[in-house]
């Protein structure tokens, strides 16, 4: 597969997470339902938050095993996911704090900025999984990176969903300007990451680029309960939680069982 056709699939695994930003400009949605679309998004959140995990362990315990036949990448690759852990998650708190002037005795994160905080969390994850295509169209593996572009352009689906859910309890529908925004930056990097994936391979930039998004993502979630709990009742918001964890699960089953 060429440079261009990898790029492109990267393109279009990435343009989907448009499909679910549009519910951000619907209105007249009565409260009990705008806290269900909340709750299902933050489980889709905390089951990426997972994967994003589990995909970052995974060369960390490769390296692990490896220290048996004397490689030394372990402490290296350990320290990456560390800092990227804490720069994703601490580098939010403090940017807060200094645009927003927000302390701990603040509210939550209006739903604009909640938005375009999922959507640079999600960008991250996403520049990961275009890395993972980029890298399998290069090697050869073109039926595998196939099978990479759907998995993910349905994954991304769930995302722009994830990021337009806060925007339905905003009393100003977002502008087409501001959505378009906000996809590019959750999905574009799913472009940026195939086109770089394809010419470049580096275990330590991959568990970084995922240890930032998971950092990112677990302050992104922490906001998004933050809302949960002023619009739902506890079993609302945990069957809202539940619907959403296994709703990404299902699309991840997907892909685990068309790449069999």
């Amino acid at each position: 597969m060429s440079h261009a056709a990898a790029s492109a699939l990267g393109a279009i695994a990435g343009a989907t997470i448009f499909i679910g930003l549009p519910i951000g400009r619907v209105r007249g949605i009565p409260r009990t339902v705008q806290g269900f679309l909340n709750a299902v998004a933050t489980g889709v959140l905390i089951f990426l938050l997972w994967d994003i995990l589990t995909h970052a362990v995974d060369p960390i315990e490769t390296a692990l095993a490896a220290m048996h036949h004397g490689d030394r990448s372990l402490a290296a690759l350990l320290a990456i996911f560390a800092a990227g852990l804490a720069f994703g998650l601490l580098g939010l708190v403090y940017f807060n704090g200094r645009l927003f002037g927000r302390t701990k005795h603040a509210p939550p994160a209006a739903p604009r900025t909640l938005a375009m905080m999922i959507a640079t969390g999600l960008g991250l994850h996403n520049l990961s999984e275009g890395l993972a295509i980029g890298q399998s169209a290069a090697s050869g593996a073109v039926a595998f990176a196939l099978v990479l572009v759907i998995g993910f352009a349905l994954h991304n689906v769930t995302e722009g969903f994830g990021i337009a859910a806060p925007l339905a309890t905003d009393t100003l529908k977002p502008s087409w300007g501001f959505l378009l925004a906000a996809g590019l930056i959750g999905g574009a990097p799913t472009f940026l990451g195939t086109v770089i994936g394809y010419i470049f391979t580096s275990t330590h930039i991959y568990v970084l680029f995922l240890a930032l998004a998971a950092g990112a993502l677990i302050y992104v979630v922490n906001e998004m309960f933050h809302i949960g709990r002023r619009l739902n009742s506890p079993a609302a918001l945990a069957w809202g939680l539940l619907f959403g964890f296994l709703l990404a699960f299902a699309t991840d089953l997907f892909l685990t069982y068309v790449a069999a």
